[in-house]
């Protein structure tokens, strides 16, 4: 940033007289200066709403991975290392219907996917670090994360203009760190919490909890879907799956109805249908 208040009231008329003109020129720095609001204190705020779905969620996810026959230290660990909730309710319910381990790989991987996009996306919204905080944030990136992380990004970019560099900028490895912590936090601890409750629950369909997987991809799905181009995706995925079942393909059918519904979603792009009706002020997706 320019130095000096009076400077900086005349940035836009160029250098005054008698001063050289390249010091007029800021010195290079990051896009987005260090601001003190952005701490790791402030991230595990933003992350509260996160926290009150991850809780009761991973309690879900601990008693069914239970029930499903796998040790509670392995539950656990799963939440440490692999953190990512969709792919382990799949791998779960992969594993209690006696699939293969590639086809739970496999499945999971596709599944996970997305967050190639997440990470590409919210790269250069990061200040310069190096690669071991780089790999950290990126394990503990999620769905729910990389929207608040959005949304941050969106309501500075607001408040501050296209042009303010300290509005719509970077994000300290601090202020991420503390937000995707917290929330890792809270989905281990409901993941030991659903494990030490699992031998009182039991059967866990007493409960309806067997339905958490369900449930919970019914409503990623319902917040996925803005126009024909998900309506599609969503019906080839449900309905070759389906197929696939009934002639005895078993729980691998999953793979082969992601691929061909991702080439419907695809088959939108390429061929410029529109996939929804976009916003008041916006392009069309």
């Amino acid at each position: 940033m320019i130095r000096g208040s009076n400077k900086l009231l005349r940035e836009d008329a160029g250098p005054a007289p008698g001063e050289e003109a390249d010091k007029h020129v800021a010195e290079p720095k990051e896009v987005h200066p260090r601001s003190p609001d952005l701490t790791w204190r402030r991230g595990a705020r933003e992350a509260l709403p996160i926290v009150f779905g991850y809780v009761p969620i991973g309690i879900a996810y601990g008693v069914l991975g239970t029930a499903a026959g796998l040790p509670g230290w392995a539950v656990i660990a799963m939440s440490v290392i692999v953190y990512a909730g969709s792919a382990q309710f799949i791998a779960v319910s992969l594993f209690d219907q006696g699939a293969t381990a590639a086809t739970i790989v496999a499945t999971t991987f596709l599944v996970n996917l997305r967050h190639m996009l997440y990470s590409s996306a919210l790269s250069p919204r990061l200040h310069r670090m190096g690669h071991g905080r780089l790999a950290w944030l990126a394990a503990e990136l999620t769905d729910e994360s990389f929207v608040v992380i959005s949304r941050v990004l969106r309501t500075r970019g607001a408040a501050g203009g296209p042009n303010d560099p300290a509005a719509v900028g970077t994000l300290p490895f601090g202020f991420v760190a503390g937000l995707q912590g917290t929330a890792q936090l809270a989905w281990v601890a409901g993941s030991a919490l659903g494990v030490a409750a699992g031998s009182f629950i039991g059967d866990p369909a007493r409960f309806g909890l067997d339905y958490a997987l369900v449930a919970m991809f019914l409503g990623l799905l319902a917040l996925q879907i803005h126009g024909r181009r998900e309506v599609a995706v969503a019906v080839t995925a449900g309905a070759v799956a389906l197929v696939l079942r009934l002639l005895g393909m078993g729980t691998s059918a999953v793979i082969p109805a992601t691929l061909l519904a991702g080439a419907v979603g695809l088959l939108f792009v390429t061929t410029g249908r529109p996939g929804k009706t976009a916003p008041d002020g916006e392009g069309a997706a």
